[in-house]
C-alpha cells in the first residue's frame, strides 16, 4: 500500500509506505517462559526498507523532540545507504547509549511524536533504526570510543553509574577531564541494569556501552556508598568538579494493612534480584525471591508492566496487573501494554487495592480490591478514579508487587552541608545547567524531577556537562602532589 506525497518535504519519491517496517519479534507463547529479547531488530534489508521512508526535512522536527538532539535524518540517511558505521558515529556525536535508547526509549512521544510523515501516516521508525545502527557496531567489531582531547589536568568525581551519569561522564573524558564514578552497588549501570528486566534490555548491550568509557580512560568504582563510605564534601576535596546523578530508588508503598507479609515486595526490590542478582539464572544463581503461582502487581506504568511480565517468566501460573484508572489513562507505553497482553497478563482495571490479607504463617493469601469509577479529569489530565461502595472483593494470591513510583533516598544529601533539596528531598538544580546551591556541584536525571525517562535523564546530563566543561576551563590546575 502506497500514499501520497507530502507536500512542502524534500523527497524524490513519488509515494511513501504509510506503515513502519514491521519488526522481528519472538512469538509471546514462546517467550513468555524465556527472558530472551522479545524484539529481534531488523536485517539490513528491513532497516533499508525503513530508512527509505523519512523525509529529510530540511528542519527536522524529530531532533528537537530528542532530549540529546540526536542528529536523526543525517544517520538514517547513512542507513539508507549502508553506511552503518557511519550511522553509528552520527548517532555518538549525542548519545553515549544509542543501543540503549534504541530499546528503551519512548521514542512515540519524543522524536516519533515529532515526525512529519506521522501526521499523515505512521512515523519512521526512529528507535528501531537507532537500535539497528548500534547492533550493526556491536557485531561489527564492538563500539569505538570518541577522539579525547589532551588531558586537562581537571579531575570530576560522578556520582551514579546510571544514564545521566555515564552521559556526564562521557562528556567530561572526551574534554580530556580525569573522570571516576562512584557507583554504590556492585555493578555498573543503574536502572539499566537492575531496573529493566533482560527480556527488554540485555545486560550484555549495557556492559559493551560502558566498556566505551573504560577505554576512554574513565574510572569506575563500585560498591562505593556515597553518603556512607564518603560525603560530597570530602569528595569536592579532591576532586575539581562533581555531578549527582544517583537516581530515584527509595521505593513507595500504599500504607495499606499487609505490606509487611512475607511474599509483599517492592518493585525495585523484585526487579533487583531478578536482574542484577541474576535470579532469571536459577538454578546457576540461587538468588532468593519468592515464586508465586499467582502473582498480583499493583500500579500501570512501565516498572509495573516489568515486574508483571518477570513473574510470569520465573514461573507464575497467573499474574494480574491491579489499576485503579482505565486502559486509556494506563501511562505505561503502549508498547509494553501490547507485549503484556499479548503474553497473558490479566488487566484488572478501575480497581484498587484496600488490604493485603495473610495466613496463619504470615504469608500472603490474598488481596482485598474495590472498583472504582472515573470521574472528572485531575491535575494530571486524567479522570480521577473514586471508589464504589460496596464493591469490595478478594483475589487469592501468594506474591504482591507494589509498583507505585519511587521517591529521592535521602543519603546523598543529608551528608552534604549546604545542598538544598525541595521537601520531597530531590536535589535542587538549574534546569539548563544542573547547578546546586554548592559550587563546583551539579545534578540531574531522577534525583532532580523524580522518576522520568532515561532518555531525559541523559538529556539533563549533557546539559550539565556542557555547564561543567565551562565551570572547569576556568578553574587553575590544581597542584596534586
Amino acid at each position: 500500500m502506497k500514499g501520497e506525497p507530502m507536500a512542502g518535504e524534500a523527497t524524490t519519491r513519488k509515494t511513501i509506505v504509510p506503515k513502519k517496517t514491521p519488526i522481528p519479534e519472538q512469538p509471546p507463547q514462546i517467550r513468555r517462559s524465556n527472558f530472551e529479547e522479545v524484539s529481534l531488530g531488523y536485517t539490513p534489508e528491513q532497516a533499508k526498507q525503513e530508512a527509505e521512508r523519512c523525509l529529510q526535512c530540511k528542519k527536522p522536527a524529530c531532533v528537537k523532540g530528542c532530549p540529546v538532539n540526536v542528529p536523526i535524518p543525517r544517520f538514517i540517511k547513512a542507513v539508507q545507504e549502508g553506511d552503518f558505521r557511519q550511522a553509528i558515529d552520527i548517532i555518538k556525536e549525542a548519545n553515549l547509549l544509542p543501543a540503549v535508547c534504541g530499546r528503551v526509549c519512548p521514542q512515540e512521544s519524543q522524536c516519533e511524536k515529532n515526525c512529519v510523515l506521522g501526521k499523515k501516516f505512521e512515523p519512521v521508525g526512529i528507535g528501531r533504526l537507532e537500535r539497528f545502527a548500534a547492533d550493526q557496531s556491536l557485531k561489527n567489531g564492538g563500539l569505538r570510543p570518541p577522539q579525547v582531547a589532551q588531558k586537562s589536568g581537571k579531575k570530576v568525581a560522578v556520582v551514579g553509574s546510571g544514564p545521566s551519569g555515564l552521559t556526564v561522564a562521557y562528556e567530561l573524558a572526551r574534554q580530556g577531564h580525569s573522570v571516576v564514578i562512584y557507583e554504590a552497588l556492585h555493578e555498573p549501570g543503574g536502572v539499566l541494569v537492575y531496573g529493566i528486566p533482560e527480556f527488554r534490555l540485555p545486560k550484555s548491550i549495557v556492559y559493551s556501552e560502558i566498556e566505551v568509557l573504560k577505554k576512554m580512560g574513565v574510572e569506575i568504582m563500585t560498591n562505593a556508598v556515597v553518603g556512607k563510605l564518603m560525603t560530597i564534601d570530602e569528595i569536592m576535596q579532591e576532586n575539581d568538579a562533581c555531578f549527582i546523578g544517583s537516581g530515584a530508588g527509595l521505593p513507595k508503598f500504599m500504607g495499606i494493612e499487609g505490606e509487611n507479609l512475607n511474599g509483599v515486595y517492592s518493585a525495585n526490590e523484585f526487579l533487583t534480584r531478578v536482574n542484577l542478582m541474576r535470579a532469571y539464572q536459577f538454578p546457576e544463581y540461587d538468588t532468593p525471591v519468592t515464586r508465586g503461582d499467582r502473582v498480583a502487581v499493583f500500579g500501570g506504568g512501565n516498572v509495573a508492566m516489568d515486574a508483571a511480565r518477570t513473574a510470569l517468566r520465573i514461573g507464575a501460573e497467573e499474574v494480574i496487573l491491579v489499576y485503579r484508572r482505565s486502559l486509556t489513562e494506563l501511562p505505561a507505553r503502549k508498547e509494553e501494554v501490547h507485549h503484556a497482553q499479548e503474553e497473558g497478563i490479566r488487566f484488572e482495571l478501575c480497581t484498587n487495592p484496600v488490604r493485603i490479607l495473610g495466613n496463619d504463617q504470615g504469608q500472603v493469601r490474598a488481596i482485598e480490591c474495590i472498583r472504582m469509577d472515573l470521574c472528572e479529569l485531575d491535575e494530571s489530565g486524567r479522570r480521577s478514579p473514586k471508589p464504589v461502595k460496596g464493591s469490595e472483593f478478594e483475589i487469592p494470591v501468594n506474591v504482591a508487587i507494589i509498583a507505585l513510583g519511587t521517591g529521592a533516598n535521602p543519603l546523598i544529601p543529608q551528608s552534604a552541608k549546604n545542598l538544598q533539596v525541595n521537601k520531597r528531598l530531590y536535589i535542587i538544580a538549574d534546569e539548563e545547567t544542573g547547578k546546586t546551591s554548592i559550587e563546583g556541584v551539579y545534578a540531574g536525571g531522577d534525583i532532580v524531577t523524580g522518576s522520568a525517562t532515561v532518555i531525559s535523564a541523559m538529556g539533563a546530563g549533557r546539559k550539565a556537562a556542557k555547564a561543567m566543561n565551562e565551570y572547569l576551563k576556568k578553574k587553575p590546575v590544581r597542584s596534586r602532589t
